[in-house]
This record gives C-alpha cells, sequence and structure tokens, in this order.
C-alpha cells in the first residue's frame, strides 16, 4: 500500500473511542481517504466515502482498487448521507465520521484559493460549484462583509477590513488571494512571533461562507443521526472553537444532557435521547500527534452512541450557531 500524502488527524484516538470497528461505515469527508484506510484497517466490512469535491476521486484512482467491493465512493454533501446510506446501507450503517473544515489537501493547492500563504485565483469552493470567495468580496455590501469576517471568523477588526475591501474593489476587482491577504495585512498590526497570520480568521470566515459550512454541519449531524444504526457510531473531528462549540451542544443536546430551564424560562420536555457519549469531553491531539503532525494542534474529537430512541433534529437556537447561518438554510442540492 502506497504511502499516503495527507495525514489523517486524531485517526488513532478516533479508532480507540469507535472500537470495535466492525459492518458499514460512513466516511462523510472523504478527502485524501486516511480515515477510510484507517477504518477498514481497524476491521470495517466496508466503508461509503463521501465528499463534495470531484477532485479526490480523481486522487484516489491509483489506491481505491485495493478494497475492491468494500469501498463505495459518492459525490455529494455529507448534508445527504443519510440518502446515501438508505440507498446503499438500508439496514443502517454501523458509524459514521465528519472530519469537518479545509483539508490540508486543498490547503496545499494554491489554485484552490483556500490558503493565505500561496497566491492563487481567490476561489474556495470545495465543490467547485456556485459563487467563489472571489464574488463575495467583490459584490456584498460593505455590512455583509463585516458580519461574515466577525461572525464566522470571530475577527475583531472586520469593519475596518470590510471598508478597505470595498474601497480596494472600487480600482480593481479582487482576482486572487495575494491581492485580498494584502488588503488584510494593512489593516492589522504585524503578528507578534507565535501569533497566526493576519490573514488566518478572514481566510476561515470566507471559506465558511462560501461553502455553507456551518448550515452543512448541522444537516449532517441530523443526517448522521438518521443514517446510523442502534449501536452505531458518530465521530465528528473539529478545527475550531465555532465548529467544536456546534458539535458539542448537537451531543449535549441529542443525549439529554441540555441545560436545563431556569424559573423564567420552564424546562422544555426532554425527547428519548439519541446518543450517549462516549467521550466525555473533547479529545486532542497528544505530544506524538502533534510531533508528527502540527497541523493537529486545534483538533478536537467527539464522539456519541447512538441509541434505539426516533431520530430528530436539534433546536438550532441552542447550538451556538453565528448568527448568519440562523436565518440560513443548508444547501440540500443533490450532486451525483
Amino acid at each position: 500500500m502506497e504511502a499516503q500524502p495527507h495525514i489523517p488527524v486524531l485517526l488513532r484516538p478516533l479508532l480507540e473511542a469507535v472500537a470495535p470497528v466492525f459492518g458499514t461505515w460512513i466516511d462523510g469527508t472523504f478527502g485524501a481517504g486516511g480515515y477510510t484506510r484507517g477504518l477498514m484497517a481497524a476491521g470495517a466490512a466496508r466503508v461509503i466515502g463521501i465528499d463534495r469535491d470531484p477532485a479526490v476521486f480523481a486522487m484516489a484512482e491509483t489506491w481505491r482498487g485495493e478494497y475492491g467491493d468494500r469501498l463505495t465512493l459518492v459525490e455529494n454533501t455529507f448534508s445527504e448521507l443519510d440518502t446515501v446510506a438508505s440507498e446503499d446501507a438500508p439496514e443502517g450503517v454501523a458509524g459514521v465520521v465528519l472530519d469537518l473544515g479545509v483539508s490540508s489537501m486543498q490547503l496545499d493547492q494554491a489554485e484552490r484559493g483556500f490558503s493565505f500563504l500561496r497566491d492563487g485565483p481567490l476561489d474556495m469552493r470545495m465543490s467547485q460549484e456556485g459563487p467563489s470567495a472571489a464574488d463575495i468580496v467583490n459584490t456584498a455590501e460593505e455590512g455583509a462583509l463585516a458580519d461574515i469576517l466577525y461572525h464566522y471568523g470571530e475577527e475583531r477588526a472586520s469593519r475596518r477590513i470590510a471598508r478597505a475591501i470595498v474601497a480596494a474593489r472600487a480600482t480593481a476587482p479582487f482576482e486572487s488571494t495575494k491581492q485580498l491577504v494584502g488588503v488584510i495585512e494593512r489593516c492589522l498590526p504585524r503578528p507578534k512571533p507565535g501569533q497566526s497570520h493576519p490573514a488566518t480568521r478572514s481566510f476561515q470566515a470566507l471559506r465558511i461562507a462560501v461553502n455553507d459550512e456551518f448550515g452543512q454541519l448541522i444537516a449532517g449531524l441530523e443526517a448522521a443521526e438518521r443514517a446510523l444504526a442502534p449501536g452505531g457510531k458518530l465521530a465528528v473531528v473539529t478545527f475550531h472553537s465555532l465548529e467544536d462549540r456546534v458539535v458539542k451542544r448537537f451531543f449535549q443536546a441529542r443525549s439529554g444532557r441540555a441545560a436545563g430551564g431556569s424559573r423564567y424560562a420552564p424546562e422544555a420536555a426532554q425527547e428519548a435521547a439519541a446518543f450517549t457519549l462516549l467521550t466525555r469531553k473533547g479529545v486532542g491531539p497528544d505530544d506524538r500527534e502533534l510531533a508528527e503532525n502540527p497541523r493537529a494542534r486545534s483538533a478536537i474529537l467527539r464522539v456519541g452512541l447512538r441509541t434505539e430512541a426516533p431520530a430528530g433534529t436539534a433546536d438550532r437556537a441552542t447550538l451556538g450557531l453565528p448568527a448568519p447561518v440562523l436565518s440560513k438554510p443548508a444547501n440540500r442540492e443533490r450532486r451525483r
């Protein structure tokens, strides 16, 4: 088996948390296939790999044949994974794994426009369809841009950066990541040693907006709940605090561990718990993993075990979603 070009984050603790591994699993964020390979090596009979980025399947052609009919690849969003499961595993699946955010593979490809360290087209589309980051930066009103940067990137200088973007695009439209990085850098102080790049938060925010990542996340978590058979496991790896907050609150709400009411807001009637928690706290990388893969430093793993309770939905208002997503439904367009 050839060496993998990218290291799957938190694979060891994930496999420990979901052991024993058996049956059919869905890898809802297939990427370079690291989790898929790990799951099959650990005992999964079959893995259905889903990704909305068509480029990942071309890259998998060099090794997917090793697994024969144990591996099925589907171009789609993970918000539709229950539909995929109903067609390929109607009895329900034994597990679902979701590795959120942008992959190191995408960051390394300058032409995809995800990286502020590599000059390329200002794109950021995971599916390579629909409006790009350049479309947002060149057409959104100043207030909308500021909201995106603040709510999705927690960028405190969001208004200053949005104002500078609007001023710059009046002279020439944004086409490259380098153009946008230059504007952001002029708005913020030079970082001190050990601090993140000034464009980190803005690029995160634009990527989330372009790909409707929070809408997809909630829809994907609920789809996983519907797809899992009783006793099935849902493992989610997040890479920033906004994602982790949503996943943590989803598991709390769907395991009956959400905060109770008060005398001002009486506690609502609880549905039967759809999950029990296999990780009471988020699991981060150990020293060994950080030495092997520094990109794992912000990763957090959470795992839940599906009960026999009927699948339901989570109350969006309690999940800590960034404000703009509360009124924006997930894109449910099917891509095959």
